[in-house]
């Protein structure tokens, strides 16, 4: 008989579980839950785990691809098979409502949980990338989380021992409450040597192991599962703490214990602690386990049954294995001085059994508890907001030219969204735990060696929420061609993606429409870059009750693959007299961009010029000419438009640059506006004949700029500036604004 004393709707809904969930679950069980069973499916059934309110749609993205070795949803992480026997295995998730309330533990503790998604794969992680969101850099709040944010990333990383290689920095007033902390890793495997999130064999002992389990982050599911408010600084105890050496340690020994061949599954514990773990696990497996909570190291006495379930303490692991291994397992621990202890057994019961001092306290059908399984579904109202039309009212027409260029160039290269953010990356190590030569190198993606191998994997965290805002469907698009050009420009071929979809509230309709806009970009794009979605992480209810929802930002993180050293492509302008092309057509476009919204101070436009099959061709024939050595620099034109891609390309190669306009399009447009499918390339100049056949044989736009010159930016014959001037205001704004 299980014990505790039965539970009301008025509990249940103080959970956050809806009347008709509460009802769903006297009909599952048969009868009123008790209270540590009402806490396991107020967890297990949040956004956060069952992603209730956006599986619907995420099963529209493509998923399959021949080199994908685990699809969506099947794993802790993404899998794709990068030849020679190798796969990266790879994932992107939130923590934003902890970041939000403790800026310091809470991206501390999301880049300890994406790590462990990787090695539970049985990968080791070899490269980390963050991409960042935070208000208005003038209000103390925002320094106060960007600092907090910063210093958790960068101290978690370096002590665990994996570089931190990229990623991207945004402010918006959008962000003043509610910052986005996305997260990112990726590892390396040795194809048929990976661990799977699975439970089965009857008898089969259950372990925990790593960190003991305390009374942090009970309930964090359900915490990241509401907007936050006035109140939420009352979920503090719903926010992680995260030990980087215990982490180092647990990364050995459970690759260690893989890689003796028996582990049955194992699962990182991470939303939704040890309750996750044992129904993903079992669910998976079609089996159930009996589970003994008493036999769980804690760090404080006393733990109820749901503080202990329900815990998401860091650090830790669900581990079954084979019967008759358990004293394998534990002296591969004891080695590494972490907790092992066995906490239960795997039944054919389907069902989990979980005990207190010999004292049933929770008996829950597994299945019931997970997506796919018996966790809600839900088809949610949308409807397009009155701004979005709006927008699209915007006419460049109505925009006088600033005649004042030179003004314009200086504000974007100070804007907080452009300028250097050498200030956060210098506190991140980028060379730590790898013998890697080349994670430096200026380019658009992160380019990593794979140790033994001459091929580099090829990463990049990309999205300009601000278009995704004006046109979700089309900005999401646009945010997975950005990922493709990136990587594209740095020599790589992309692969695959995973996201994190960061949005308001589902039951806004508004929001919701949104998000639906968002999949069906997601998703035209993928198809189009030959680039299934792996997996990710859906973060919903980003917003204030006060302020509103931040913008929609669908964070892409693309994995792509270098063959041959000898394609890795820089940004960086090389040798003086060197020429310089625009790759892909100019447009009198200025919509969404950051000259647009922060200097001439308009909101509402629609998103900057896209076309996907100009995108792809374009994409193409820059990886033919990279393929065929003909030329010495790449960088795509995104935020600042082109004159900020100038300004990046030579200050990286301490060189100037002298170029012409094009009269056919306004001077702001031409070198300010975001039109998309566009790169700055450069090239020796005895190559100019076949690069220029190359591109009219691909029927690909270009056009020749101008020079590499010494010293100063000149556009039109006017200076803009020393290269050492425009260095100077291009990597201390950041720095002044937060010191």
């Amino acid at each position: 008989m299980v014990d505790q004393k039965l539970t009301s709707l008025e509990t249940a809904q103080k959970l956050g579980l809806l009347h008709e969930e509460f009802e769903k679950i006297n009909q599952i069980l048969g009868r009123v839950p008790n209270f540590t069973e009402l806490s396991i499916f107020s967890v297990m059934w949040s956004e956060h785990c069952s992603y209730k309110n956006s599986i619907t749609w995420l099963k529209k993205l493509p998923k399959d691809s021949p080199k994908m070795l685990a699809k969506a949803g099947e794993e802790n992480a993404g899998l794709v098979d990068i030849g020679d026997g190798l796969a990266c295995s790879f994932k992107i998730e939130s923590h934003n409502h902890p970041s939000a309330l403790e800026p310091y533990q809470g991206a501390a503790t999301g880049v300890g949980g994406i790590n462990r998604d990787i090695f539970t794969m049985g990968a080791r992680p070899i490269a980390l990338l963050n991409s960042l969101r935070f208000g208005n850099l003038n209000l103390e709040k925002t320094k106060w989380l960007v600092r907090g944010v910063v210093k958790g990333i960068g101290d978690y990383g370096n002590a665990f021992g994996i570089p931190t290689v990229g990623g991207e920095v945004y402010f918006d007033d959008c962000y003043n409450v509610n910052p986005l902390v996305n997260a990112f890793s990726a590892g390396i495997v040795e194809i048929g040597k990976t661990a799977s999130a699975i439970s089965y064999g009857v008898g089969n002992p259950v372990y925990i192991v790593g960190s003991a389990t305390g009374k942090d982050g009970i309930h964090g599911a359900a915490f990241a599962s509401k907007d936050i408010s006035e109140d939420s600084v009352n979920d503090l105890p719903a926010v992680q703490v995260g030990d980087p050496f215990q982490e180092k340690l647990l990364l050995e020994a459970s690759l260690e214990i893989i890689g003796k061949g028996s582990v049955i599954g194992i699962q990182d514990m991470g939303a939704a602690g040890i309750i996750c773990s044992t129904s993903e696990m079992s669910a998976k497996g079609e089996h159930g386990m009996e589970i003994w909570l008493d036999k769980v190291p804690t760090r404080q006495a006393n733990m109820q049954p749901f503080e202990i379930l329900l815990s998401e303490s860091q650090e830790r692991m669900l581990i079954v294995i084979e019967k008759g291994k358990e004293e394998e397992i534990q002296k591969v621990f004891d080695k590494w001085d972490l907790n092992c202890a066995q906490i239960g057994v795997v039944t054919n019961t389907q069902r989990l059994h979980f005990f207190m001092n010999g004292n049933l306290v929770a008996d829950v059908p597994a299945k019931d508890l997970v997506l796919g399984g018996g966790a809600p579904v839900y088809q949610r109202e949308f409807k397009e907001p009155a701004y979005y039309q709006e927008f699209k009212k915007f006419d460049i027409n109505s925009i006088q030219p600033n005649q004042d260029f030179k003004a314009i160039a200086n504000h974007l290269l100070k804007n907080p969204n452009i300028a250097s953010k050498r200030w956060i990356y210098e506190q991140y190590d980028s060379m730590v735990g790898t013998a890697n030569t080349n994670t430096n190198a200026p380019s658009d993606a992160a380019v990593v060696n794979v140790k033994g191998t001459d091929k580099s994997i090829v990463i990049t965290v990309d999205c300009n929420s601000r278009y995704v805002n004006a046109d979700p469907e089309e900005g999401c698009a646009i945010a997975v061609a950005e990922a493709a050009r990136n990587i594209v420009c740095s020599g790589g071929e992309p692969l695959a993606i995973t996201n994190c979809l960061n949005f308001g509230n589902p039951y806004n309709p508004e929001v919701y429409w949104q998000f639906v806009g968002a999949i069906k970009g997601m998703k035209k794009a993928c198809e189009k870059f030959g680039t299934p979605v792996t997996g990710g992480n859906v973060s919903f209810y980003n917003q204030s009750s006060y302020e509103g929802p931040v913008f929609p930002t669908p964070t892409i993180g693309m994995l792509g693959l270098m063959e041959d050293p000898k394609n890795k492509m820089t940004l960086n302008f090389k040798n003086i007299g060197d020429l310089i092309y625009l790759i892909g057509d100019s447009k009198n476009d200025i919509s969404s961009s950051e000259y647009l919204y922060s200097f001439l101070g308009i909101k509402a436009s629609p998103s900057p010029f896209f076309d996907l099959n100009t995108e792809f061709k374009i994409q193409h024939s820059i990886s033919e000419l990279i393929k065929n050595k003909l030329i010495v620099s790449a960088h795509d034109i995104s935020e600042g438009g082109l004159f900020v891609a100038l300004a990046e390309s030579a200050m990286a190669g301490q060189l100037g640059f002298e170029i012409n306009t094009d009269n056919n399009y306004r001077k702001d447009a031409f070198l300010f506006g975001e039109a998309q499918s566009r790169a700055i390339i450069s090239i020796s100049p005895e190559n100019r004949t076949k690069f220029e056949a190359m591109l009219n044989t691909n029927s690909t736009s270009f056009r020749f700029l101008g020079n590499v010159s010494k010293i100063n930016f000149i556009i039109d014959n006017e200076t803009y500036n020393s290269v050492e001037e425009n260095a100077i205001i291009y990597n201390n704004s950041l720095h002044n604004l937060l010191n």
